[in-house]
Formats: structure tokens, sequence, C-alpha cells
């Protein structure tokens, strides 16, 4: 006993040992995986200055786990049918560049960027509507998935049991008795809800969550599945920032307005819509399918005003992140103005340093930002990344209608970019995302009427008025853009 009593005695005079050998371990796992300087130093900052809650945040969220060695892994074997259809298609493409030189000048090169990085097939033999908010998307979407004869693949980030979300599961329940393949993907941080009540009933279609969150998954939380995709008999495809929720919905019944983009296109696009589904349904536990007739399909030779459409698509396994370079490979060719909005606003380096250089080149910046954000932390996080803009003499907005939610870019009216990503660096380098790049005439001009509308219902900021701001705001903003990078 008093051996027992000797050796604990030890154990408490020499505590702080072990402590210290896992603190310098970690920190040194942390160097040595050489991440962007930022996110090294917020790690280390969290870790030193809140010891256990720091370890257990980092142990949870801030490894880079197996299983994103396992998304690159999964990256390199699913883009094999991509790389198969990109060669099929390289030839034609090189004649769709040559057209989109013609439409849309230099902006042509995000479409060569897209062909040389093998990220995506694009092609002209497209049709492509634009909704503004829920109520002018869900109609159509549901009308179309009423009318599916060969398959419905859905890949959602947030579902919701409410009249809308009830509603299209039934559709989808329905289709599938009547013979329809239907397959459904859903989140599982972000459709919780939805996953109980379906495992719970069975439904007669397929469903996958996508990386499961449970007590020993927790760093799955980490990397999301962002993406809101819906393809219809492969000939229908629909994207962009609407989840299947009622909140989208401004019909008097909520109490925030909802402010958001996506779109539905019908054409040879939809094949490389068709073929992201499928590599999400293969990182699931789900048994793979063949992407045989019917899933993808050949459409007529566009005529001079269909539009042309791509994907930029990323996620942890990406070997860059496309969608940020995609951005930044337009905005340099913009040359009279580029418009963005964004709900969630951390911007790489990269990205700002593009900003800036393209309103210092002559051209109109335009950045739309909620007023009012679903998020404390990140949205006085993206304010301390606005006064360095204001500085060089971009137009910075903050709508005040009610929730910015949209993920759009438009640039000179020529080029526009609708999906899921947002402007910060969990878009960018952790979440699944995927944006359309869209050349219409028709839908940039309407996209920009969109803005200048949505410019009536904003507050222009000058950098007077926000150096006006309290000192106590403009410091709550510096101590969350500490935390940017983690965020």
């Amino acid at each position: 006993m008093e051996v027992l009593h000797h050796i604990l005695q030890i154990a408490l005079q020499y505590y702080w040992i072990p402590l210290l050998i896992l603190y310098i371990g970690v920190i040194g796992t942390i160097l040595i995986e050489n991440r962007n300087p930022a996110k090294t130093i917020a790690w280390i900052m969290v870790i030193v200055f809140l010891p256990v809650i720091g370890l257990l945040s980092y142990y949870f969220f801030g490894q880079k786990f197996k299983k994103v060695k396992r998304m690159k892994r999964m990256y390199r074997e699913q883009s094999k049918k991509l790389l198969d259809a990109w060669r099929k298609e390289s030839e034609i493409m090189e004649e769709h560049i040559d057209t989109l030189n013609e439409r849309i000048g230099s902006l042509a090169m995000v479409y060569r960027y897209l062909k040389n990085q093998k990220i995506s097939t694009f092609s002209l033999n497209n049709d492509v509507t634009l909704f503004i908010n829920g109520e002018e998307k869900f109609p159509v979407l549901i009308q179309q998935l009423k009318d599916a004869k060969h398959s419905i693949h859905m890949e959602y980030y947030i579902w919701e049991m409410d009249e809308v979300g009830r509603e299209i599961l039934q559709i989808l329940e329905e289709k599938a008795k009547a013979g329809v393949t239907v397959r459904l993907i859903l989140d599982s941080f972000g459709a919780p809800d939805v996953i109980k009540y379906l495992r719970r009933h069975k439904p007669s279609f397929l469903f996958e969550p996508f990386l499961p969150v449970t007590f020993s998954s927790l760093a799955n939380s980490n990397y999301r599945n962002h993406r809101k995709i819906a393809v219809i008999d492969g000939k229908v495809g629909f994207v962009g920032g609407i989840n299947i929720s009622d909140r989208y919905i401004n019909n008097g019944k909520n109490d925030i307005y909802w402010r958001d983009t996506a779109m539905m296109i019908i054409g040879a696009a939809v094949n490389t819509l068709q073929i992201q589904f499928w590599n999400s349904w293969n990182q699931t536990d789900a048994e793979s399918f063949e992407l045989g007739r019917g899933y993808l399909n050949r459409f007529p030779i566009a005529d001079e005003d269909a539009s042309g459409v791509g994907f930029t698509a990323s996620d942890p396994g990406s070997p860059a992140p496309f969608n940020m370079e995609a951005i930044i490979a337009g905005i340099n060719e913009a040359k009279e103005y580029v418009q963005l909005c964004t709900p969630y606003f951390i911007p790489s380096d990269q990205l700002t340093t593009a900003l800036m250089l393209a309103v210092s080149s002559g051209v109109r910046v335009d950045l739309m930002l909620p007023a009012k954000s679903d998020s404390f932390f990140v949205q006085h996080a993206s304010f301390s990344f606005i006064k360095p803009l204001l500085e060089r003499g971009v137009n910075v907005y903050l709508y005040t209608k009610g929730f910015l939610h949209a993920k759009t870019i438009c640039i000179d009216s020529k080029l526009a970019y609708i999906g899921t990503t947002n402007l910060d660096i969990r878009s960018f380098y952790i979440n699944f995302e995927i944006s359309g790049i869209v050349s219409d005439k028709a839908l940039c001009e309407r996209l920009n009427n969109q803005f200048l509308a949505d410019i009536e219902a904003s507050d222009l900021i000058t950098i007077r008025k926000w150096m006006q701001r309290s000192r106590w705001k403009r410091g709550v903003d510096s101590i969350c853009r500490l935390l940017a990078p983690l965020l």
C-alpha cells in the first residue's frame, strides 16, 4: 500500500511531463503538416491558450485524418469516369472554346482552365433557367420529379421535415414504387432528422447518409457535403444554393426573407452533373452502379444561342482548390465589372489579391454580404476582411431585406457562377462543393438586374462609415478573425 501511495505521489508531482510531451507532439504534428501558416498559428494559439478544449478540438476537428487520404484516393479512382468523358470530348471542347472566344472574349479562359485541369467537360448544348429564391425553384423541381421516367438522383446538404421536404419525399416514394430508380444522398450533419425518418420508415428508394457523424467519428463533422444537386432522367439538372426547406419560400410564413439563387440545366452539361453525383454515391457505403444508357445521354447539336455550361467541383481530396481557382481565373479576365454575392466571406489571400487587382485596374467590383448572418463568429470574421477592400475601392453592400444566402458571381454580363461555393476557406478547401459556370446572355442579364434590385435593399458601406463603427465591434471582428482559418 505504501508503494502504491509513493507511486501516486510521484505521478502527481510529475504529471506535467507527459502533458508537455503530448503538447510538443501535437504542435510538432501541426508544424510538420505544412498547412497554411495562418491555420497553423491559429491551431497552435487555440491549443496553448485553451489547453484542454484546444487539444480536444484539434483531435476531433483539426487533424488531417486518414479519411482525407481515403478521399484523395477516391478522387483519383472516381475521376477516371470524368477523365474518360473528357478524353472523348476533348476535340469538341476545343471547338467550343473557339466559339466562346467569339462570344465572351478572354473570359473563355475559364473554360480552358476546366479543360486543362480536367475538372469538367463543358458544352454549348444547353438551355438554362435561373431561379430567384425557392418560390421559383420548387414548383419546377417538383414537376420535373413527377415527370421522371427513368431515374432521380438527388444530393443535398440540408433537407428538412417540413412541408416541401415531406412533399418531395412522398414524390420520391411514389416514383420508386412506379419503377423509377431513385437515389438520395443526404449530408449527415445537415439532414439528421430526415435520415432518422428514412431509416425508421424504410422507403422504397435508395438513400445514403454522407460521412455519418457519431462520437467515434466526430472528425467527419469537419468535412461536409455542401452540394445541392438534382439530376432527373439524366436530362435535367438542378444546382445552386437552395436546400430542401420551407425557409427558402418567401410566402409570408417565415420570419426572415430568404434571398437565394439556383438554376436548371437541360442539355449535355447534365452528363457532367450526373458523373459528379456518381462520384459522391461511390464515396458512401452504397453499392455502386454503372453509368449506362439512360443515366448519360446524347443531346442535339446546339444552336447559336445555346448556353455554355461547365462545372467546377472540389472536395478535401482534390489536388487543388478548383472552385477558388476558377473564380480567380474569371476575375482576372474581367473588363467592366464583377458582382459577387456570398453569405460567408472569409477569403483566401489569393482571392483578396484578385479583387484588389481587378478594382485597381479599373474594373468595378461589387461585393454583397448579409447585414445579419446566421453565425456570430463567421459574420464578425467576415467583417474583418472588409476594410482593405474598401480602401482599394471595392463597393461593399450589406443586404438588409433578409438573409442573403446566394452564392453567385456575374462578370461583364458574359459569365456567371451559380452553385454552392461560399467565398470562404471552408468552401475552398474543406467542404464538398460544386458550381456551374455559365455563358448565357439572358441569364447573366437577369442576374445583373437582380443584383441591382438587391442593391436597393442594401446599405453601401464607405470606408468612413466603416471606421465609425464602435471600437468594441471592430475589436470583436479582430478577435473572430483569429479564428477565421478554423471556421
